[in-house]
């Protein structure tokens, strides 16, 4: 799949969302899967390790790259565990690129 850059997309084709990763995500390279994966699929937005064990993501995009962005998350890398992921669809807030952060 070639992904098209979200600038060249219509502002009303975007979502947001926002997920919280449950189970053995920190430690096994989960962020840098994440972002490797939303970079790939031409999705903006960030991604964090949260004090609680979980993992925090915000991305946007159109809406199929983002459910294949979910489906990826569900799966993790190969070292971790997922037990749940709570999703919560939002508006986009113009994010430009893909980061960890800290």
């Amino acid at each position: 799949m070639v992904s098209e850059p979200l600038s060249s997309q219509a502002p009303t084709q975007y979502r947001a969302v926002h997920l919280i990763v449950y189970g053995m995500v920190q430690g096994v390279g989960f962020r840098y899967f994440t972002r490797t994966q939303a970079v790939r699929l031409g999705i903006a937005g960030w991604v964090r390790n949260r004090p609680d064990g979980t993992v925090e993501i915000w991305a946007e995009g159109p809406p199929d790259r983002l459910e294949t962005l979910i489906k990826a998350v569900r799966r993790g890398p190969s070292y971790s565990r997922v037990d749940r992921v709570e999703v919560t669809w939002s508006s986009p807030k113009g994010h430009r690129g893909f980061y960890i952060r800290s």
